[in-house]
């Protein structure tokens, strides 16, 4: 049940500046002892006396507290609340022995001189013309800040938010939101459409508004670009807007015209396009025809006594299509290598980087995470970085990379591991980085999920039929000993998987039936706390991942990550914030 309370800040416990969660004490009228409040609190200093509406909570460990959902201050009225306020180093110029002095010589009115009459202070010994200023400017902030606080407040901005649109407009804040609330869903991290539009809507913004309708097509394509599309056919794209925005057709058809014109979207034919996009969609395709033009540098060895040298050098027979893989890489500029788990990608990459370094040539390795990364440098022997590092990512410099057409990579080859993991905008910034006398190869899975990011690159690049490729598909005799690497296969071959993994001598891949959530969850927790540790040595904090494929429900992820903490990592003390616990 929501109540109100009033009374004088007498010390702040806690208070994060990221979104100004803040434990307090302050004195209320009828209880004996301080009374501690939470919640998200504007800049306030002791002596202020505070309205905070709420309800109580017992927490187990400290008790009472009352939390608070919104916040008034009310200006101090006693001479003991003004000195305090006063003296709380919140006005830059005023500290403790200032105050009392200021309080001594204008009593119940001295917040009244400070703001109006500010030439009076001259009469309170130790203030002169620089002080008045320094004293006037650090009252007109606090005010400022203080302002913008309640008038976020007043229309249900949480004070977390208000914090924010403060520190990214400062004084402007107030004409900012009362312009275009939409700005902060693209100005201010944390704050998405929907609190945009939640905020809007407190301000009585109709929800036809064209600024309404051109946030929300933004947000669609948004929301599309992180389930994998780089676009969206146009009319489908109205319908999805419909089914956030509730508004007409034409003010969304409206609303994607004026993007496009802003230049914000691309409307490519019937395909609708975040800008960035487009621009790294058709710089993909640019870059892989300019590389696959340009010259590179010969390699003049006899390729049969090559072959064999590195044949022996490494210990392999490479089959095949094996031994086409390796010596397409002399000759291509750019080319794919392609194929499943236990096809012999690693063992074509090896001999391609033998055969380049004992040429003199200069490598480079890279994948799209570190931890591919660092598989990659294990079965090479190279160094292997992960892309962004390879094109030195800067967060400094606009969250932009070093490593451009201005300033490529230094390497004759350069060999990207699981390249279907890659975005199109991340494609598009390695291409930008390639210098033109070296030779890319990229090596993948196609099969596998495409990238977190917007776009299938590698299928595409496949697909076109431009670049050279090396399709793999014969499984070597020591990756059939593997049931993960054999039922890989069967899976996509259309096959049920085998599951009778012990009767077959296989060690690496178990099915156990089970329908009860309940008994999932049982076994599940047995799994990763006694049985599979004991077995195979793994450590259950950093070797094993859980998979499920919802959120909710007892083995969704929600659920099993708080059951599996309890298992394996139980928490000494907590805090407790929106239902989670810390």
């Amino acid at each position: 049940m929501q109540t109100e309370i009033q009374g004088q800040l007498e010390r702040i416990t806690f208070r994060s500046e990221e979104n100004h969660f803040t434990i307090a004490k302050i004195k209320v009228k009828g209880h004996k002892n301080l009374v501690t409040v939470v919640g998200n609190l504007i800049p306030v200093s002791p002596g202020e006396i505070l309205k905070l509406t709420g309800s109580w909570d017992r927490h187990p460990k400290y008790g009472e507290q009352f939390k608070f959902t919104s916040c008034e201050t009310v200006v101090p009225a006693t001479l003991h609340g003004i000195e305090r306020y006063l003296g709380s180093g919140l006005i830059k110029g005023i500290g403790p022995v200032m105050a009392k002095r200021l309080v001594e010589r204008f009593g119940t009115d001295t917040l009244e001189v400070i703001e109006n009459q500010t030439r009076r202070l001259t009469e309170v010994e130790g203030i002169g013309d620089k002080r008045i200023e320094m004293i006037k400017a650090a009252w007109l902030q606090q005010k400022e800040v203080r302002d913008v606080m309640l008038f976020l407040q007043s229309h249900d901005v949480s004070s977390a938010y208000a914090a924010k649109i403060y520190r990214q407009y400062g004084r402007e804040s107030i004409a900012v939101v009362k312009e275009n609330p939409y700005r902060l869903a693209t100005d201010i991290f944390g704050i998405g459409f929907r609190t945009a539009d939640t905020i809007a809507a407190k301000l009585g913004m109709p929800k036809d508004s064209p600024l309404r309708a051109e946030a929300g097509v933004l947000y669609v394509l948004q929301q599309l670009s992180a389930e994998g599309h780089v676009y969206y056919p146009h009319g489908e794209l109205i319908d999805e807007c419909l089914k956030i925005l509730d508004i007409g057709s034409v003010t969304i058809d409206g609303a994607i015209s004026a993007l496009a014109e802003g230049k914000r979207v691309v409307i490519d034919g019937e395909c609708v396009y975040l800008a960035e996009f487009h621009v790294a969609e058709n710089g993909v395709a640019e870059h892989l025809s300019a590389i696959s033009k340009a010259q590179r540098r010969l390699f003049t060895a006899d390729r049969t006594t090559a072959i064999d040298t590195v044949q022996r050098d490494l210990g392999i027979t490479l089959a095949h299509n094996q031994t086409r893989a390796v010596l397409a890489s002399l000759d291509a500029r750019v080319m794919v290598i392609t194929g499943g788990p236990g096809t012999g990608k690693t063992t074509i990459i090896r001999a391609i980087l033998r055969l380049h370094t004992v040429a003199g040539m200069r490598v480079v390795l890279a994948a799209p995470t570190g931890r591919a990364a660092k598989r990659m440098a294990e079965a090479t022997g190279h160094e292997a970085k992960t892309i962004h590092r390879l094109l030195e990512f800067s967060p400094k410099n606009n969250g932009g990379f070093r490593k451009n057409e201005e300033n490529p990579i230094e390497a004759d080859l350069i060999v990207i591991d699981e390249t279907s993991m890659v975005d199109t905008v991340l494609m598009h910034h390695l291409l930008k980085a390639v210098p033109k006398e070296s030779t890319l190869i990229l090596v993948g899975d196609v099969d596998q999920l495409p990238s977190v990011g917007a776009g299938n690159v590698l299928k595409d690049i496949i697909d076109s039929g431009r670049v050279p490729c090396v399709m793999l598909n014969e499984i070597f005799r020591q990756s059939r000993e593997s049931l993960i690497i054999v039922n890989a296969h069967r899976i996509n071959s259309g096959e049920l998987p085998v599951t009778q993994a012990e009767q077959e001598g296989h060690q690496d891949f178990y099915f156990i039936q089970q329908e009860d959530p309940e008994k999932v969850l049982e076994t599940i927790l047995n799994l990763c706390s006694e049985k599979v540790p004991g077995k195979f040595g793994f450590d259950p904090m950093n070797d094993i991942q859980v998979l499920t494929p919802m959120h909710r429900g007892v083995v969704g992820a929600s659920n099993l990550n708080a059951e599996l903490q309890k298992h394996l990592n139980p928490s000494a003390d907590e805090l407790v914030r929106g239902g989670r616990v810390f």
